[in-house]
C-alpha cells in the first residue's frame, strides 16, 4: 500500500488529523490496534473548547454537537459546600465551552470517515514504523496472520501514552518530563438528571469532587480517591453518600441518585515529551503529552495538535516548504505547557494531598477566596479554561484550509 501520510492511532488526534488532511487534499491511512467499538465506547473527556467545536463545524461534522452539545457560559467552584460562579462570557471575550462526550465526538468522526470513504484499519496488530530518518518511511503491521506494509511520506504517531510511536525515538533524542499525582479519580455514569446546569468543582476536607454531565438526563460524577482503592470498594450507596457530603448540603439536595452503569478509577498524571518530531515521525495527542483531567484539556490539546500539524503538512505539500513542519514541535509545546500549568494549578487548588497540614489547607482556602473575590483572577481562570488562542497564523501556511481554520 502507498499513501501520503500514515497515521498510527484512531483516537481524537488521529481521526481529526485524517479529516483535516482530507480537507486539504492530502491522502492518509489510519492504523488502529483496537476495535472500532472499543475506541468509540471509551469514557473520556466531555468538555470541548470552542476551537474544537469550530474544527468540527469546519469539517462538516458539527451537526450533532450543535444540536445536542450543552453550552456552558461559566462554571462553579466550591470550598466546603460554599460555591461561587465564574462567568466565561463576561470574562473571556464572550467565550464558552460545550459539554459533549468524547465517545460522541468519535462517533461523529467515524461516521464522517465512512461517508468519505477514508481508510481506517482497525485491529491492526504489531504496528511498527520504519526508516523514519529517511525520505521514504513505512509502517508494517499484521492482520489475519499476514504482514502488511504501508509506504508513506510521513508517519504521525497518535497512538496514546502506551503506544509504539514514541518508543521508536532513541532515548538520547527525546526528553520527557513526568509527574504522577498521589491520588486517583473514581468516576461514574448514571442515567439521572445532573444536579446543576453547569459543572461544580468542589474542594472538601475529605477530598475533591466534580459534578458534571453528558446530557440533560445523564450525569457524570467524580470523587478523589486513593491509588489503592478498587472499584469493588465503592458501592453505589457509598459513592452517592460521599459525593453529597463533599458537594455540600445545598447541592446535595439536588442530586438524583440512581444505579450507575459505568464505574472506573483512573490515576492522574502529567507528562510531556520533547521534541514532537524525529525525522519523518511527528507525535500528537496523548502520545506526546498527558494532562490531569481537572482542567479538561486532554482532548482539546489533541485537536490543537492536529490543526497545527495538518496546517504544517498542507504547507509542505502545497509549497514544498519544511519551515512549518520544523516549527510544529515548539509551537505545539508552547501551548501544551500553558495547559499543563493551568491543569496543575487547578489540581493543586482543588485536591487534598497527603501530608497536607493546616497551613497548606489555609492557603488553598485563601486562594479560592481570592479567586471568588477578584475579577482579575477570575478573568485569568476563564481565559485558560475556555482555551488559549491557537495562533495558526504563526505557521504561515498559505492554503485554503488555513484560511478556513484561521478563525479558530
Amino acid at each position: 500500500m502507498r499513501t501520503q501520510v500514515g497515521i498510527i492511532g484512531a483516537g481524537p488526534a488521529g481521526m481529526f488529523l485524517a479529516h483535516l488532511l482530507r480537507a486539504s487534499g492530502i491522502e492518509s491511512v489510519v492504523l488502529e490496534s483496537r476495535s472500532r467499538d472499543h475506541v468509540e465506547r471509551r469514557v473520556r473527556a466531555g468538555v470541548l473548547e470552542q476551537t474544537t467545536v469550530n474544527a468540527m463545524h469546519q469539517l462538516g461534522i458539527g451537526g450533532r454537537v450543535g444540536r445536542e452539545g450543552l453550552i456552558h457560559s461559566g462554571t462553579n467552584l466550591a470550598v466546603d459546600g460554599r460555591a461561587f460562579h465564574v462567568n466565561f462570557c463576561e470574562l473571556a471575550r464572550g467565550s464558552a465551552v460545550t459539554v459533549y462526550g468524547q465517545s460522541e465526538v468519535m462517533s461523529d468522526l467515524n461516521h464522517a470517515a465512512d461517508q468519505h470513504g477514508m481508510q481506517v484499519l482497525y485491529d491492526a496488530q504489531d504496528v511498527l514504523p520504519h526508516a523514519l530518518q529517511t525520505e521514504h518511511p513505512f509502517i508494517t503491521w499484521t492482520s489475519a496472520d499476514a504482514v502488511h506494509r504501508l509506504a508513506c511520506d510521513f508517519v504521525l504517531g497518535c497512538d496514546g501514552f502506551h503506544g509504539v510511536a514514541r518508543t521508536c525515538i532513541p532515548p538520547g533524542a527525546v526528553t520527557t518530563c513526568e509527574r504522577a499525582y498521589p491520588f486517583a479519580w473514581l468516576g461514574i455514569l448514571a442515567d439521572v438528571p445532573p444536579c446543576n446546569h453547569e459543572l461544580i468543582y468542589a474542594n472538601h476536607e475529605r477530598g475533591f469532587a466534580l459534578a458534571s454531565m453528558r446530557s440533560p438526563t445523564r450525569s457524570r460524577y467524580y470523587l478523589q480517591c486513593s491509588l489503592d482503592d478498587r472499584v469493588e470498594d465503592w458501592s453505589d450507596e457509598r459513592f452517592w453518600d460521599e459525593l453529597c457530603l463533599r458537594l455540600g448540603d445545598s447541592v446535595a439536595a439536588k442530586v438524583t441518585r440512581g444505579d450507575t452503569f459505568e464505574k472506573s478509577i483512573a490515576p492522574l498524571r502529567s507528562f510531556v515529551c520533547a521534541p514532537l518530531r524525529w525525522g519523518r515521525l511527528f507525535l500528537a495527542g496523548d502520545a506526546a503529552h498527558i494532562v490531569p483531567p481537572t482542567g479538561a484539556k486532554g482532548l482539546n490539546l489533541a485537536v490543537a495538535d492536529a490543526i497545527l500539524l495538518s496546517e504544517a503538512l498542507a504547507g509542505w505539500y502545497s509549497q514544498g516548504s519544511m519551515a512549518a513542519l520544523e516549527g510544529y514541535s515548539q509551537h505545539a509545546l508552547d501551548r501544551v505547557w500553558k495547559a499543563q500549568r493551568f491543569s496543575s494549578w487547578l489540581t493543586r487548588l482543588t485536591h487534598r494531598f497527603p501530608q497536607m497540614d493546616g497551613f497548606d489547607r489555609a492557603l488553598q482556602i485563601a486562594e479560592l477566596e481570592y479567586l471568588r473575590d477578584s475579577p482579575a483572577a477570575q478573568a485569568a481562570f476563564a481565559e485558560n479554561y475556555v482555551g488559549l488562542p491557537l495562533g495558526v497564523a504563526a505557521l504561515k501556511a498559505d492554503t485554503s484550509s488555513r484560511r478556513a481554520l484561521i478563525s479558530l
